[in-house]
């Protein structure tokens, strides 16, 4: 017996349905990955090493088109907009096809065109390629979330989503050292050797999952699927939209669209220091990596989700006032530490709503779309701040982000604890699927 002690639940939180929870399995640390899982954490780094070559130049690739910060931020926000527009008809496709074919799928349109960016021959052409991009994006992400809600033992879910975070962090530190150096050679260069990656990707998943019955998608289909107007009534739902639009907000759309354009506007650095920023963000955030996804199926998802948001959002504000290189990178390993606590935490937490014994996937949708809202809206607020309402005011769009990270950790203060404790079965933590309660 593990010695947790057993988190009382009330009557409210069971589910609207009135079914009993499942057994839990065993401690989690007597769990192992399943071998699928570890497929998928094997192409989630090499996708991460391609993302990272990209990510680094693509700002400074599109202001070679002659345009401003605002439209170098739109770029960035136009793959975003493309996975947001396109998600509900990849959850549909999901559930036509099933999630091996679809994620295989997704990953080939990426690959295709992000080689298509690299022999664009204007900004709108550029805009185009990426903004298709974003739909094999949306695939392949929905696709790898829904088969590790339903393969990750219950008890492990922190653990699990800790290991695949990892694997794609580990490949954003060392991709965006690489982009910059491949941006000697020219801006292009960083775009085919990214689709090459996401071909290897595409062909580790396909020769490795091809006989497996788990990426079936009748194996999903032991329970209705939770419907997102259901899943909406647990607080912890609707608590990690809105982390998850704050953390779309900060790393996918400022990390990548601001921070390369303030080290080179505001430091005076070349694109070598832009590759290094995003990498000791990916540092920062495989440090914390290291423990934290243990940590929250232990000490629980809230605590985890809280403390990641606070640390991320100040070093947000503290880096539109950082004077130096040597300063500004060292906040950026401070803000990838808060999104390493926080990631694998929101993420089980959505887990645990959804369970693994139906499909979540629309649920799953609307949780990565949050996400792409906030990596829309933040490069182009941030722009039109630093543009037009304050110009050169980078450190005003700093401070906005960060304010939106703090505003997310209050939601999250009055959200309910999605881990359960078992003290008879030893769990360190119990899937909690159907447990979506009515909060007010």
């Amino acid at each position: 017996m593990s010695g947790f002690p057993r988190a009382h639940r009330h009557p409210s939180s069971d589910d609207p349905s009135g079914r009993k929870r499942p057994p839990t399995d065993d401690a989690g640390e007597k769990q192992v990955i399943p071998r699928e899982i570890k497929v998928l954490i094997a192409a989630a780094f090499v996708i991460a090493i391609g993302f990272g070559l990209v990510a680094p130049i693509l700002p400074a690739f599109a202001q070679s088109f002659d345009v401003g910060v605002t439209a170098a931020s739109v770029i960035v926000s136009a793959f975003a907009l493309t996975r947001l527009l396109f998600a509900p008809a990849g959850g549909w496709l999901i559930e036509r096809m099933g999630e091996r074919p679809v994620y295989i799928i997704g990953l080939l349109i990426v690959a295709v065109s992000t080689a298509a960016c690299a022999f664009a021959a204007s900004y709108w052409q550029l805009l185009i390629f990426r903004g298709l991009g974003g739909i094999g994006s949306t695939m392949f992400t929905v696709s790898a979330m829904g088969l590790i809600v339903r393969l990750a033992p219950p008890s492990i879910r922190g653990r699990v989503s800790g290991a695949y975070a990892t694997a794609f962090l580990l490949g954003n530190i060392g991709g965006p050292v690489l982009g910059g150096l491949l941006a000697g050679f020219g801006l292009r260069v960083p775009f085919l050797v990214y689709a090459v990656a996401l071909l290897i990707a595409s062909a580790v998943v396909f020769f490795q999952l091809k006989d497996t019955s788990l990426a079936d998608r009748r194996a999903a289909r032991k329970q209705a699927p939770l419907a997102v107007k259901v899943a909406l009534r647990d607080s912890a739902y609707r608590a990690a939209l809105v982390s998850s639009f704050a953390n779309g907000w900060s790393s996918f759309g400022i990390r990548i669209a601001l921070v390369p354009l303030f080290a080179s506007a505001v430091l005076g650095a070349g694109p070598e220091i832009a590759g290094l920023s995003l990498a000791f963000f990916a540092a920062g955030t495989a440090l914390a990596l290291t423990f934290s996804g243990r940590l929250t199926d232990t000490a629980g998802r809230k605590p985890l989700v809280i403390t990641g948001l606070i640390i991320n959002g100040a070093a947000m504000v503290a880096l539109g006032f950082s004077g130096n290189v040597v300063i500004f990178l060292a906040i950026c390993v401070v803000g990838g530490i808060g999104t390493g606590l926080l990631n694998p935490a929101q993420q089980a937490a959505v887990a645990d709503v959804i369970g693994h014994e139906r499909s979540g996937g629309k649920v799953l949708a609307t949780f990565q779309m949050s996400s792409d809202l906030g990596a829309i809206f933040g490069p182009i607020v941030a722009g039109v701040i630093i543009d037009r309402l304050f110009v050169g005011s980078y450190d005003l769009a700093f401070v906005a982000t960060g304010a939106l990270a703090l505003v997310a950790a209050a939601v999250w203060l009055g959200a309910r604890e999605t881990l359960v404790r078992n003290r008879g079965a030893g769990t360190a933590g119990e899937d909690t699927e159907g447990t979506s309660e009515q909060q007010g």
